[in-house]
């Protein structure tokens, strides 16, 4: 189909989400321009696109990329520029959904590689040479965490902002794209992201936007984000790619589904119980979950979701036990702190929940707030940004939440915690 008349099509949807939105219990300010980056259609129909990378174990690394025509899934790579010794290859696939059909996914695990160190590689057997590096194996270590992406121009300004903080490795906590079924906008989205995610480890979760399940013409969900954004969900002993964890630098990040079958007779409870139950605290002493719909918010918008309240409902006993210090989530449109709590009462052993749902997509921002504000939210602000956590050693981790302020990074809100792992009187 032409471009022009999906454009068209995108047109149309959006007008129809802008008339939902009008029906919601809360106002959202007008959003920056959508930031659509366009492929280039005189280039080589084997020229690696979209190019971004994973952590797939303990010192492996997933390249996923995506090209016109089919070609071999091989990457080259090594430490110095222009000298690619080692090689690995893997798996092609493609898929269709309704009128669109993608072009050629490859996915390659690369390693074993040496930890905080600068690798060069080259998707396929020719092209450009892209580079990132590997984080770091002890502490400290710096985590971007953002949510709730899209692609407008706060977007851009969102990860122009995160270019500049040296992290070490990205959490996104969900809705990705924002493609809300138009399929060429997840091919400009790969295309926004890859001068950040070819070069550093981004791992994310899934959230509203991202099912993508038409009843009868696609009812399948997550085709899109399965295919394109493959989590090492197999190597955590997971059997979804929309739940797993992964350790890095003395963190344990449990990533968990939203929008998947969360009861206690559930393959991600049972998971989540497995996973938890192997964390090693000496060897990991913190202890993070990120989701997407956020089991805490005094935001007026999501109240009352059952992906918020069911699931809490279901694996906050979990977390508690398990002594998780930090979650963080997405899904609505503004940033929230909240002190450590259980049960929505303050406990001193309970994790932080913190909404991170402010990267700059196209619906705005989340602006009204319940009030009076209860005594566990600490802080709360509808704005665009991002939070960056610094992992300083094994009892202390810096998180400040950077708000976009006229384009300018403003650390607006920042908390010292201490693990649990040594907290008195929670173990």
């Amino acid at each position: 189909m032409a471009v022009r008349t999906w454009f068209s099509i995108l047109a149309l949807a959006m007008v129809v989400v802008q008339l939902i939105g009008t029906a919601m219990a809360y106002e959202r300010p007008p959003a920056r321009k959508m930031y659509i980056v366009l492929g280039d259609e005189d280039q080589d129909p084997t020229h690696p696109d979209q190019v971004h990378i994973s952590m797939a174990g303990a010192d492996k690394m997933r390249i996923t990329w995506m090209t016109k025509d089919g070609t071999p899934a091989e990457v080259h790579y090594g430490t110095v520029q222009g000298e690619l010794g080692s090689s690995a290859t893997g798996s092609t696939r493609s898929y269709e959904y309704a009128m669109y059909t993608s072009g050629t996914i490859h996915d390659v695990v690369i390693g074993p590689l040496n930890a905080n160190t600068v690798y060069y590689y080259r998707c396929g057997s020719s092209g450009p040479e892209f580079s990132f590096k590997t984080p770091p194996s002890q502490f400290p270590i710096r985590i971007a965490v953002a949510g709730d992406f899209g692609q407008t121009e706060w977007t851009k300004s969102t990860l122009d902002h995160i270019s500049k903080s040296n992290y070490d490795l990205l959490l996104l906590a969900g809705d990705l794209s924002y493609a809300d079924f138009y399929q060429p906008l997840w091919d400009s989205f790969g295309r926004l992201v890859e001068p950040l995610a070819s070069q550093r480890p981004w791992m994310t979760a899934t959230g509203n936007h991202d099912v993508e399940k038409i009843i009868v013409v696609h009812p399948e969900k997550f085709t899109s984000y399965n295919a394109r954004w493959h989590m090492p969900f197999e190597e955590s002993g997971s059997t979804s790619n929309l739940y797993y964890s992964f350790e890095v630098a003395g963190v344990h990040v449990v990533v968990l589904g939203s929008y998947t079958d969360f009861g206690s007779d559930s393959d991600q409870y049972k998971w989540l119980q497995a996973d938890l139950g192997k964390v090693d605290r000496k060897r990991t002493p913190w202890l993070v979950v990120m989701l997407h719909a956020p089991w805490y918010n005094s935001n007026s918008a999501h109240q009352g979701e059952e992906e918020s309240d069911g699931m809490r409902d279901s694996m906050e006993e979990m977390l508690y036990k398990a002594r998780v210090d930090v979650v963080f989530a997405g899904h609505v449109h503004a940033y929230e702190r909240f002190d450590r709590v259980y049960q929505g009462k303050t406990d001193k052993c309970g994790p932080v929940y913190i909404t991170i749902g402010d990267g700059g997509n196209r619906e705005g921002l989340a602006t009204k707030y319940n009030d009076p504000k209860p005594d566990i939210s600490l802080f709360r602000e509808a704005s665009f940004g991002h939070g960056q956590l610094n992992v300083v050693d094994g009892n202390t981790m810096e998180w400040t939440w950077h708000r976009n302020d006229d384009d300018q990074s403003v650390a607006a809100d920042s908390v010292t915690l201490k693990s649990l792992a040594t907290e008195p009187g929670c173990n």
